[in-house]
């Protein structure tokens, strides 16, 4: 169904690339995906199991050669409203629907549609769900080991609040460290696996000099297996598949833009191409699986595919390299993951959290003070304090509708020619822009309270028509109805084929008849002189 060109041209030379660029980007995977789903409210072997195969299925049967799969820092609101109103079990059988969604997205071609989401929209809740990550892990950051996980931002932030007496100083010291090592390697050895090493330090730390004080892997969700779930078939019903069906939606679509973002990120670093429409199939097969064996929803990474990138990967084979190395990993060294710190995952996340919050991009859509500001504003607000999915509905409407009002003003009428001497006096009007239901009430209006003293003939230059829907065409057919009852004659000029088109399946044609339609403005206004000579002899 869908070729594979992803390969073309792969050399034996590009195997030790790949090998290196997939143990790399592997290596910042791990604790990236643990936090992932830590913070989504589940066992962080959950996120490694995605990580896994996700990551395997996406690379063999994706759209991008250097695409990498797996849990990510968007889909942690989602995720965690999903675990607290119906359980991990249900999150499993809502990521698996996400799958098929995303799989029929990708059959019917549906990839390019990410092009007509507005930037304002996507910067909003993008912006948004920085915010609910970092404020997220507040509480890991200062040791509030009680702490009850709300589904909104301003209970949380009440919760947090109300345990503020019980901060853990270990906890603190623990994060700063963290923290401390990501400022500092990011600034002097950028090459560094900067997240491994700012998981490892304060980990190292924490064992040797103040053991069993502060909030463990280990000791909130037990010990990691070693191995990967056997297979099991969640158990959906009709009455989860309604009940999910909504949260599905959101994950499958969310999973759609930030998947096919991070190819367009990828294409931007490489010059290469990748096809929309397989990648959606691939993520969309890769959801559908990774529930099978426990694995939270994924999609596309932007960090991690730029990191395999930067580290020089040539092929897919980079990406199977990478969920191969998680999975030895799991397997050798599972049981030292229990001693990592929450408090030492918190900086982690919170780095991620500031990586993606577009703030840049935020601040100067904001400066605009256009009606992509409101946009904006209202995106992310929604995402904070209420939901994402509410979230972009707003904002998508909100978008239409200012693109309606734009469009509406963009609508133009002119009256440049008037003869109302002659035997038939005519006037001319020339239509400019989109015929739709936006504008179709302002040109009704235009025309009507212009015509003062209606000529027998009325010229319509429709020649700069952009578009005509079946409100402009109603609206268009009433006004030549009202001229037709008061004796006149409309004749159109100009009017492209496609409008043609659409007034012969209209019937539109038909009622004013072929000898009113003219390919120009001067063809019909000297078609009106002959009929003006002809009634004077």
């Amino acid at each position: 169904m869908f070729a594979d060109d992803r390969f073309r041209g792969y050399q034996p030379a590009s195997l030790r690339k790949d090998f290196i660029s997939g143990i790399t980007v592997g290596i910042v995977a791990i604790p990236l995906g643990m936090a992932f789903a830590i913070a989504s409210g589940v066992k962080p072997e959950y996120g490694i199991y995605t990580t896994i195969i996700a990551g395997l299925i996406v690379a063999l049967l994706g759209g991008s050669r250097f695409q990498i799969a797996g849990p990510t820092g968007a889909f942690i609101p989602i995720l965690l409203a999903v675990v607290l109103q119906y359980g991990y079990e249900n999150l499993l059988i809502a990521g698996f629907m996400a799958g098929i969604l995303l799989v029929i997205m990708g059959i019917f071609k549906l990839g390019s549609l990410i092009h007509y989401i507005p930037r304002s929209v996507t910067i909003g809740f993008t912006t948004g769900i920085a915010v609910i990550i970092f404020t997220g892990q507040l509480g890991n950051f200062l040791g509030l080991s009680e702490l009850d996980k709300k589904e909104y931002f301003h209970q949380n932030m009440l919760e947090i609040f109300r345990h503020i007496t019980q901060i853990n100083g270990y906890s603190i010291l623990t994060a700063v460290i963290g923290l401390v090592v990501i400022i500092l390697v990011t600034r002097f050895v950028p090459r560094v696996p900067v997240l491994l090493v700012a998981l490892i330090i304060p980990t190292v730390i924490a064992v040797l000099f103040f053991p069993n004080k502060i909030d463990t892997i280990g000791t909130v969700f037990g010990e990691i297996p070693q191995s990967l779930p056997e297979f099991r078939f969640p158990d959906i019903t009709f009455a989860k598949i309604g009940e999910l069906w909504s949260a599905a939606l959101v994950i499958a679509a969310l999973g759609a833009i930030e998947s096919l973002l991070s190819a367009v990120v990828a294409d931007g670093m490489t010059g290469k191409r990748h096809h929309s429409n397989k990648e959606l199939f691939g993520q969309g097969l890769a959801n559908i699986i990774t529930p099978l064996f426990g694995g939270i929803p994924a999609t596309g990474a932007i960090a991690r595919t730029a990191t395999n990138i930067r580290s020089g990967a040539v092929s897919p084979l980079s990406g199977v390299i990478h969920s191969v190395f998680v999975l030895v990993t799991l397997l050798l060294l599972a049981p030292y993951a229990s001693h990592i710190p929450l408090a030492a995952m918190a900086p982690l996340l919170m780095f991620v959290a500031w990586n993606m919050s577009e703030y840049k991009a935020f601040g100067h859509i904001l400066k605009l003070k256009t009606s992509d500001s409101l946009v904006l504003l209202t995106t992310f607000a929604l995402t904070v304090f209420v939901d994402l999915t509410v979230a972009v509905q707003a904002g998508l409407l909100l978008a239409v509708l200012s693109f309606i009002k734009k469009k509406s003003e963009s609508l133009q009428f002119d009256h440049r020619k008037l003869d109302l001497t002659a035997h038939l006096g005519y006037r001319t009007f020339a239509v400019k822009g989109p015929l739709f239901f936006g504008t179709a009430q302002a040109f009704e209006h235009s025309l009507h309270s212009t015509l003062q003293r209606a000529p027998n003939v009325i010229i319509l230059n429709m020649s700069e028509v952009s578009m005509i829907d079946a409100t402009g065409e109603e609206k268009l057919a009433s006004f030549i109805d009202g001229v037709k009852k008061n004796g006149g004659k409309v004749m159109i000029a100009g009017l492209p084929d496609w409008g043609v088109d659409l007034f012969k399946k209209s019937g539109l044609y038909e009622t004013l008849g072929p000898s009113s339609f003219f390919p120009d403005e001067e063809s019909a206004i000297g078609s009106v002189t002959r009929l003006d000579q002809t009634a004077g002899d």
